[in-house]
Parts: C-alpha cells; sequence; structure tokens
C-alpha cells in the first residue's frame, strides 16, 4: 500500500459512488483527500517554520492549535485508505519501497545534511528518526498492524488505551520513537473504521458554519494554555517521566488531545474543498513536500536567517507563514515528483524474490 502522502486511492465500492457520499471523480480519485492531504502538509510547513521564531505568546498560541490536529488529520486519512490493506507479499514489498526506503535515503541524506551545516560529529542511526522522518516508520508498522485492528472488538478505544498506557512507560521513549507511534496510532485506528458516509457528515453546511467559534474557541484556549503548559505534550513523544509530571497526566492529556484533535480536525476537513481545484494535483505530490522541506527549514535556521530583528515583529511572522506556503507548494509541484521519483519512489524490482513458476502439468 503506497503512503498516504502519495497514495493511489482504493478501488471505490458502491457506496462510495453513490450521489450523496463524497465518492470518486470520474478519474477513480476523490479530490476531496489530494486537497485535504495539500492543506494539512501545508500546515505541517508552516508550524516547522514558526518554530526557530523568537517567540511571542500569540505564536506560540497558533502553534498549539496548529499541532492539536494536523498531523492527526493526516494520520486518520492514512487509516481511512488503509482499510483494504492485506499482509500479502506484493503489499509488503509495496509499504518497504514506499516508506523504508525513502526513510533510510533520507536519514542518510539528512545526516550529511547536519554534519556540514552545524555538527560535524552529527551521528547517523536508523533506530533515531531524524526529526520530522518519524513518520515513515511509525506508518509501515501501523500498516502492518492493520489486520489487528480490523479483528479486535472495540479497536477506537484499544488503542486509546494502548496510547495512555504508552505515556506511563520511560521503555516507550527510545529506539524509533515508540512513544510517538503508540500515541497518535488511535487516530490511524479511528481512520480504519471510518466510511465516506463520515466525511460526508463532516462536509455538511452546518458543521462548516459551528466549525467556526469552535475554532475561535480552540485558538483561545491555545492562547490560554501557552504560558500554563509545556508544548511538549502536543507532540505525543515523552513519557510523563521524561515530562517530569504526575503519572495520571499522561492519560489524561491523551485523552483530551484525542478529543481535541477530532474536534478541530472535523472543523478543518469541513472547509476542504470537494471537487478539483489549483491544489489537487498538489496534494499528489505531498510526501515531496514534506521529506524535502527540512532541508528549507533547517538550512535557513543554521544559516542565521532567523536572527534579523524583523522575525520578532508580526510582519515577519507573516513573512515566514507566506514563506513556508510558497515552499511547500513548490516541493509538492509535479516536476518535483518527476524529477525525484527514482530516489523517493523506487520500484527495486531487482531487489525483489521472484516467486518461483511452477513447471507445467503433464
Amino acid at each position: 500500500m503506497p503512503s498516504p502522502l502519495t497514495s493511489e486511492q482504493p478501488r471505490p465500492t458502491a457506496a462510495a459512488t453513490a450521489p450523496e457520499t463524497p465518492g470518486p471523480s470520474p478519474e477513480g480519485r476523490d479530490h476531496f483527500f489530494d486537497n485535504a492531504k495539500y492543506l494539512a502538509i501545508v500546515l505541517v510547513a508552516v508550524g516547522h517554520a514558526w518554530e526557530p521564531l523568537p517567540g511571542g505568546r500569540l505564536v506560540e498560541a497558533a502553534y498549539t492549535f496548529v499541532y492539536t490536529f494536523h498531523m492527526p488529520v493526516f494520520i486518520l486519512i492514512a487509516g481511512y485508505f488503509s482499510r483494504n490493506f492485506e499482509l500479502r507479499p506484493d503489499r509488503v514489498w509495496k509499504l518497504v519501497t514506499s516508506l523504508l526506503v525513502p526513510y533510510v535515503v533520507f536519514e542518510v541524506l539528512y545526516t550529511l545534511f547536519e554534519r556540514a551545516a552545524d555538527k560535524p560529529d552529527f551521528p547517523l542511526s536508523l533506530l533515531s528518526p531524524y526529526w520530522l522522518l518519524w513518520f515513515l516508520p511509525a506508518l509501515f508498522f501501523w500498516r502492518l498492524s492493520t489486520p489487528v485492528w480490523q479483528a479486535v472488538r472495540f479497536p477506537v478505544l484499544v488503542s486509546l488505551a494502548v496510547a495512555a498506557l504508552a505515556t506511563l512507560s520511560p521503555a516507550a521513549d527510545g529506539s524509533l520513537q515508540v512513544q510517538r507511534v503508540l500515541q497518535f496510532l488511535p487516530f490511524y485506528v479511528l481512520g480504519l473504521r471510518m466510511g465516506p458516509q463520515h466525511f460526508e457528515l463532516i462536509r455538511r453546511p452546518w458543521v462548516r458554519f459551528v466549525s467556526v467559534p469552535v475554532c475561535a474557541a480552540g485558538m483561545l484556549v491555545a492562547y490560554w494554555l501557552v504560558p500554563r503548559t509545556s508544548t511538549s505534550w502536543f507532540f505525543r513523544k515523552n513519557s510523563t517521566q521524561e515530562m517530569d509530571t504526575a503519572e495520571w497526566t499522561g492519560p489524561a492529556a491523551t485523552v483530551l488531545l484525542f478529543l481535541a484533535a477530532i474536534v478541530l480536525g472535523a472543523c478543518f476537513l469541513a472547509w476542504v474543498p470537494k471537487g478539483r481545484t489549483w491544489m489537487t494535483a498538489l496534494g499528489t505530490c505531498t510526501l515531496y513536500g514534506y521529506l524535502l522541506h527540512g532541508f528549507v527549514v533547517r538550512g535557513l535556521k543554521y544559516g542565521g536567517f532567523y536572527d534579523d530583528p524583523f522575525f520578532d515583529t508580526t510582519l515577519g511572522t507573516v513573512t515566514v507563514t507566506v514563506g513556508a506556503i510558497a515552499v511547500m507548494t513548490l516541493l509538492c509541484t509535479p516536476p518535483v515528483r518527476r524529477l525525484l521519483r527514482p530516489l523517493l519512489e523506487p520500484r527495486m524490482a531487482w531487489a525483489r524474490q521472484r516467486t518461483a513458476v511452477p513447471p507445467p502439468r503433464t
């Protein structure tokens, strides 16, 4: 199964093609999801571009607000398009070439980049994903676990319990960012359980109307939280021991963040265009923007770009935001995909074991 960042959408069911559901276009794709992926990946880029800014309570509040739901939306969509995943050799091989191979390639590239730009002794470790690369092995393991969540009763509740308990285990803070894998797991499982009718519900006019005051309230809550809590909770990568808080806060934060992400994610999806737009083609190339924009953000940071006092102003923040949108849009264009496709989507037929053809019967 391809990555959700570039995946071809599965063959539609009869329900998916019904007029009242968000079914695919005549070309076989549902443009709604391509549009959603593009908008979500833009929020990822904006959030990363805000990280090096000098700060300010309003910027921190916006950062907290965005981090509440942008990756959960992406992961939920990944789960939705994994509903038909089966542990067949061809599907598993596709996972290897579309997720693990790019992970290894970019782990090496980002290590070399860090050594050249800022840290000559920066270590290479495939068990410690670099910054934004954690998502690739995480999605690999989530997809492999799909048959489990399709078999268990109350899968969303079970996965949420797993995520909550993970916050109590410092052992999950180690290799491959297991803590993050487990804490984001409920969004993937929820996506597995969703159908076209759920997305149709999200896109109803009354949801769009309600989403405006809900998002305004969410921003106010984020503004209130900034001086009172750590942003690290929204990264979902640390246990309560690492956060140096009482044990009960981990499970409580997991449940609250899950609910907040679902509500704000629904508000976000309610405004995603349904049909083909200028952003639709960009939504098919989001893997490229995701993996490449880190070079731009970290390159500007190491080059002293953010040290200019201008970026401690409102206009500076707006400039960074617009710049992040422009860079991500450029990196998601089809020409970039055509240029780098052998690197990010290798077929690697030479490495795959060939199935022996049985001799003809006589």
